[in-house]
Formats: structure tokens, C-alpha cells, sequence
């Protein structure tokens, strides 16, 4: 029985209507349980457990529904540590999509230029992954399909001499935002951990003061190791945001949960689908929604 099920369940049998002095602990052992399977992780499984117990006793919360909807509250809550909205207040603003190889970096920023394409903005996509072979051939079929333009060299080259391009182009050009890609790289390589600080000194040079956002994409399906992978970004790279991709599936992705917690990183889009519109802005409230 999944988690979910295992949860519908405990509430369909009553544990859950009774005022928090009759409960069954077994019902907040239970819930803590079933947190931590949905990958939302132990500490902040057990945070969110004690605060839906102290908030039963205080406001003399009883009933089904209502213990659902503080429920609801309390991991809405945990999510909202920052703004979800881009920053694009400087032309051109700058994106950096960073995160392990098979997240679903190219197509998120395939979605996201035609997304600010449809609202008027002119957008440049960076081909600076330049390792995996033919990774600019699809971003190009991305930038087709988004009626965006693209800044690419051949396979093996420089990825900072092809943001270089990119970022003249960009200021030649008018553009409003340019969206970069990169390779896949693992958290625990510092060699490729480090071009990123190379990238993100390039953009301090050519563009600076430009408003940035650093995004990293996490797969829904990946666990507890995108808690680390979380760290090792920040550390290296700055992180302003997340990029869920892969919620189309059975995966609930409840770890940026506890990334927002101890990382203070919020969720900025996430991904529902392959379509190039099924990439949508987080909303913390409608997630906890589909989670419950």
C-alpha cells in the first residue's frame, strides 16, 4: 500500500477525529512514518508532526477535515521561505539551470523561454552543455519550438566562452533574459562543480548587476540524495530557487520540503508533464493540495 493510501486509510478509520487527548499515538507515529517514505525527510517529518500536535492541543483542533486543513497549513508554511517569482527586473537578466545529468534541465528551460516568450519577452538560450552529445541539438529543437534564439559552438567546447557569446549576443541584441544550460554534472565532483563558479564569475563580468537567478533541477523521483545534492549546489554555485520536474508520475517529491526547511531554498516551477506548457509556477498551497 503506498503512502498515500496508507494515509487515506488512518483517517478513513477515525484515528484522526479524535481530540488530540484521545488519539492513538500510534496515529502521529504512524503520520511521521508516512512523511519520511514521501521522502520529506526525518527532521522535518518530525517538525511537522510535533507542530500539527501542538497546534491540536492549543486551538482544540478535532475532526477529520480540520485536522487535515492544519495539516495542510503547517507544510504550507514550511515551503514558504522566499519569493517563487523570477527576478527579470535588468535587461538582460540571466538564468542558470545547474543540477546531475537526467533532471530535465533542457527541457525545463525549453518550457520556461516559451512561457516568457508568450508574455512579450525576448529570450536567448545558452548552449553551455557542451559535453553531452547533442545536448545543443536539443535545446536547438527547443528554441525552434519556443521561437527562441540560441548561442551555441561546436560539441567539446568552452562552456564559459559559450556564455561569453551568449551574454555579447544577448546585449547586442535586446534581449531580456538569456537562459543557460548546463551539463549534468555530480555534486561530488569538485573539478565540475568549480566551471560553475567559472560561469557565475563570467556573468559578475560581462553583465554586472544583472538580476540571476540559479536554479537547480531536481528529478521529483530522486530522494533523499537531493537534499545533498541541495548543499553541494548551494555551496558552489548559490542557489536562488528549485526546479521540481517529474510530478507526472507516482513520485510526490516531499524532499524540497525538507530543502526549504533546512536550506531556506524555495520551490520556483514545477514540472507536470512533456508538453512545452507543462511547466508551472510552484504554488506551495495547491501542492500541499495534491500531496493530501
Amino acid at each position: 500500500m503506498g503512502f498515500f493510501d496508507k494515509l487515506k486509510k488512518i483517517w478513513q478509520e477515525d484515528i484522526i477525529g479524535y481530540s488530540i487527548s484521545e488519539a492513538d499515538e500510534a496515529f502521529f507515529e504512524d503520520l511521521e512514518e508516512m512523511l519520511i517514505l514521501a521522502d520529506v525527510g526525518m527532521e522535518t517529518s518530525t517538525r511537522a508532526v510535533e507542530q500539527l500536535r501542538s497546534r491540536m492541543k492549543r486551538e482544540g483542533i478535532s475532526g477529520q477535515e480540520a485536522v487535515k486543513d492544519a495539516l495542510r497549513d503547517i507544510l504550507a508554511e514550511m515551503l514558504n521561505v522566499g519569493d517563487t517569482a523570477l527576478d527579470l527586473s535588468t535587461q538582460p537578466s540571466v538564468m542558470l539551470f545547474i543540477g546531475v545529468n537526467g533532471v530535465g534541465k533542457t527541457t525545463s528551460i525549453g518550457k520556461l523561454g516559451h512561457q516568457l516568450k508568450e508574455e512579450g519577452k525576448k529570450v536567448l538560450f545558452c548552449a553551455a552543455d557542451t559535453f553531452r552529445a547533442a545536448a545543443a541539438d536539443q535545446l536547438q529543437i527547443w528554441a525552434e519550438r519556443a521561437n527562441c534564439e540560441l548561442v551555441r559552438q561546436h560539441e567539446g567546447a568552452d562552456p564559459g566562452a559559450v556564455l561569453f557569446d551568449a551574454l555579447q549576443a544577448a546585449k547586442a541584441r535586446g534581449a531580456d533574459v538569456v537562459l543557460c544550460d548546463t551539463a549534468g554534472r555530480l555534486h561530488n565532483k569538485q573539478n565540475l562543480m568549480n566551471e560553475l563558479g567559472k560561469l557565475s564569475r563570467i556573468i559578475d563580468r560581462e553583465c554586472p548587476g544583472a538580476a540571476r537567478e540559479t536554479l537547480l533541477v531536481l528529478d521529483a523521483t530522486t530522494g533523499q540524495n537531493g537534499l545533498i545534492q541541495a548543499k553541494q549546489f548551494r555551496e558552489t554555485a548559490g542557489l536562488t530557487g528549485i526546479v521540481l520536474t517529474k510530478l507526472d508520475g507516482t513520485a510526490k517529491g516531499g524532499i524540497v520540503i525538507a530543502i526549504a526547511q533546512e536550506l531556506g531554498i524555495p520551490v520556483k516551477y514545477v514540472g507536470v508533464g512533456e508538453g512545452i506548457d507543462d511547466l508551472r509556477p510552484f504554488d506551495a498551497r495547491a501542492y500541499v493540495e495534491a500531496i493530501l
